[in-house]
């Protein structure tokens, strides 16, 4: 981030008018001991001052605990220190002896505790005062710096591409990565690069804070990385999530990334309303082509899918997420696709070379997609038929290429909900004989049928006497209340069973 650091020790031994000296060698010192952020300093001579101090202090002390023979060992009296958290002692010289004692100076050693001498004429009050002023400088450099900041992300949020903007200038100025997830869980950006290690982990969690649905924020390791995860939206609307690998997170630095969240929400609810109104042309346009005209969609877009294209409906599709999801294939690898959404539902459009994108489609949303055969844009009503027809013919999951239905034939094609149940309800009395009586009436008819009514073929077949055959037609014609010597009741009787199943 570009401010300075926090104070710490070392800044604090750094003030040349104080004239502190480090005792313990560095060599003795955890790594890092002397850039650790110092919070305070305190003084005290108690002999157990830890019930009264704070983490991250500095700790001045005159020894006098020490000059009592009955008083505490060097070696107690600093164990204690470290484990409430104090981060330096410093020594107050010829108060009660010139300098720290060997005995305080091994202590420190082998406990890792920085300690250094303070001058006898150096008040400790002014030393207190120095970190104070220093703390000061600090949290006002900080604040002036996300004023800074908020003007810099609300500049950017006001350029071309907006959204994309401000998360670049969040990056830029919180130097680190900075990502943005969408609604369906898929990373959108990522500035300045990819999140090279621990990404699977980062794209779980997002998965389980949109899951939720409320706003909520989450902080995970994810390899080497400490990646804060924020939601952005209303509760039961969110639009995304957005990931800063950062750590810590102060007070400052979180009111610059609440900032960035509702700059990027504001963005989106523009794009939002941009996306609503090319969503209302693009139903528009699908008219146009249905009509087999492309002229207006290309005047308007600019450029169609390549030819031969194929013609893809779906059922029950997230709009918003498929269109996004396109688009964001468009801008990585320049594949042009036409999507828009009418009476019928979800239609897209694009190049038969673009094939696969479909089936990734399907599985990551989890729909079911018609695809016709490729065709000229002169015949997209009939492509779109053929898309439809797939679509509602196969039972399956995934795509549906029409090529893979139209072997059904006419009859086939006929078969929908209505005449399932009507063909059920017109064999129910067949059905309830062969259930009650053991027969196999049903069975009987469909064999004739497919012998073409050949008496002794289809005797043969199921393996009875042709006289038993003739008994089973005549039962079944009663039941049915069907002349089955004439072919048009033969027909109706065929495409019966067939839509019955």
């Amino acid at each position: 981030m570009d401010i300075a650091a926090p104070p710490t020790l070392r800044t604090l031994l750094g003030h040349a008018e104080l004239r502190l000296s480090l005792v313990s060698e560095q060599a003795s010192l955890p790594d890092g001991a002397l850039d650790v952020p110092v919070r305070w300093v305190h003084s005290s001579d108690l002999v157990d001052p830890t019930p009264f101090l704070a983490d991250d202090l500095a700790l001045l002390t005159t020894g006098s605990q020490f000059a009592d023979s009955d008083g505490p060992g060097a070696a107690s009296y600093v164990e204690r220190l470290v484990h409430r958290g104090v981060l330096a002692l410093g020594f107050g010289s010829g108060v009660h002896r010139v300098g720290p004692s060997d005995e305080l100076v091994t202590a420190c050693a082998e406990a890792g505790l920085a300690l250094f001498e303070v001058p006898y004429d150096i008040p400790f009050l002014a030393i207190a005062r120095a970190h104070a002023e220093a703390m000061a400088a600090h949290a006002y450099a900080r604040r002036t710096w996300a004023l800074e900041v908020q003007r810099a992300l609300a500049v950017a949020a006001l350029r071309p591409r907006g959204l994309e903007a401000t998360l670049t200038e969040l990056a830029r100025r919180l130097d680190c990565w900075v990502g943005l997830f969408d609604s369906s869980g898929a990373i959108a950006q990522e500035h300045p690069v990819a999140l090279d290690r621990g990404a699977d982990a980062v794209a779980d969690a997002v998965a389980e804070l949109l899951a939720r649905g409320t706003t909520a924020s989450r902080t995970l390791s994810a390899g080497e990385r400490t990646v804060t995860l924020l939601t952005f939206g209303r509760t039961g609307q969110l639009k995304g999530v957005i990931g800063v690998d950062l750590s810590p997170i102060d007070a400052e630095a979180r009111a610059v990334i609440t900032t960035a969240i509702a700059m990027a929400g504001l963005s989106l609810e523009q794009s939002e309303q941009l996306a609503r109104g090319r969503r209302r042309m693009h139903t528009q346009l699908l008219a146009s082509l249905r009509d087999d005209d492309p002229t207006l969609a290309r005047r308007t877009l600019g450029a169609l899918p390549p030819a031969p294209m194929l013609v893809a409906t779906a059922d029950a599709a997230p709009v918003d997420a498929v269109v996004g999801w396109f688009e964001r294939q468009r801008a990585v690898g320049g594949t042009v696709s036409f999507v828009a959404e009418d009476a019928d539902g979800l239609t897209i459009c694009l190049g038969a070379s673009s094939r696969g994108l479909l089936d990734q489609v399907a599985e990551r949303f989890g729909i079911r997609i018609g695809v016709s055969e490729p065709s000229e844009y002169g015949e997209f009503s009939h492509a779109h038929a053929q898309a439809m027809t797939a679509l509602q013919r196969s039972g399956g999951d995934g795509v549906i290429d029409y090529h893979d239905v139209e072997s059904g034939g006419v009859l086939d094609a006929l078969v929908s909900g209505e005449t399932r149940t009507l063909a059920r309800t017109r064999l129910a009395p067949l059905r309830t004989h062969d259930a009650t009586a053991g027969a196999e009436l049903e069975r009987t008819l469909r064999v004739w049928l497919e012998h073409d009514a050949h008496a002794e073929q289809t005797a043969a077949a199921l393996g009875i006497h042709r006289h038993t055959l003739r008994t089973r037609l005549a039962q079944a014609a009663g039941l049915l209340s069907a002349d089955l010597t004439s072919f048009p009741a033969r027909a109706e009787l065929w495409a019966t069973l067939r839509a019955a199943g």
